[in-house]
């Protein structure tokens, strides 16, 4: 499981059968000091997340099992709200106001 702060929402005109009504939103994957680590990527998300959330993530073949259609070309899903986020005691990710 990984941490990212939610960037924005993805439009796709068409989807892949099996991912209709799953949302798409682009993430930026953080490192364990909170900062931006790696390239930002599109993950389907299985809560009600947006712009600016900090969230949890999964990726690999189990990213797939959080949609309605299992056998799906998922690489990347969101699984829930961080509200806060510490690393030896110092607070490194948390949810804006």
């Amino acid at each position: 499981m990984h941490l990212a702060r939610v960037l924005g929402r993805v439009v796709a005109t068409a989807k892949y059968p099996g991912l209709e009504g799953v949302p798409l939103l682009w993430i930026q994957p953080l490192d364990e000091n909170g900062a931006a680590a790696g390239d930002a990527l599109v993950a389907t998300s299985a809560i009600s997340s947006g712009p600016g959330d900090v969230v949890s993530w999964i990726d690999g073949r189990e990213a797939a099992l959080t949609c309605p259609v299992h056998f799906v070309p998922v690489d990347a899903a969101i699984l829930g709200f961080v509200e806060q986020a510490a690393r030896l005691g110092e607070v490194v990710a948390r949810q804006e106001s």
